[in-house]
């Protein structure tokens, strides 16, 4: 089995066979950080999973009324149980939907789509790209970008 070593900005990674094992410097971005390894492997889509430690979070809540995200940051220390999503096209360009789970030091968890975090420790991921590209486009309806496999 093929192993390489790869390294960013922000990140270093390991490929073994097809799969990536990703690690993210501390005080990066968790998404301006996995957006450059993707555009650097060309990973055009798959699944990525991960866990760490951040100070900061933003997360998204989708409004079905408005049609619209709301934002909320929170600034304090907290776990990442789990960070999980995907990676497909918009408009040619890789783009990350994630979502997250944090714990917080009173051991109550935070929930919802990641709009971007702040490494505080450790941030680890496994990236599991497929040989294929996967396209979303925004759906007017519904109001939220949504696989198009016509494309």
């Amino acid at each position: 089995m093929e192993i390489q070593n790869f390294k960013g900005n922000h990140w270093t990674a390991r490929k073994v066979g097809q799969i990536y094992i990703v690690s993210l410097k501390n005080d990066s971005s968790v998404v301006e950080a996995l957006t450059d390894f993707v555009q650097n492997q060309n990973i055009q889509a798959g699944e990525v999973t991960g866990i760490g430690a951040v100070s900061e979070a933003t997360l998204r809540f989708f409004s079905f009324e408005t049609k619209k995200y709301v934002d909320k940051t929170f600034k304090e220390q907290m776990e990442v149980t789990n960070i999980s999503g995907n990676v497909s096209l918009i408009e040619e360009n890789p783009v990350l939907h994630l979502h997250i789970t944090l714990g917080r030091e009173d051991y109550t968890a935070l929930a919802g789509h990641l709009l971007d975090a702040r490494i505080n420790g450790a941030a680890e991921f496994i990236f599991y790209p497929l040989s294929t590209r996967v396209v979303k486009i925004k759906d007017r309806e519904i109001g939220i970008n949504l696989y198009d496999f016509e494309k």
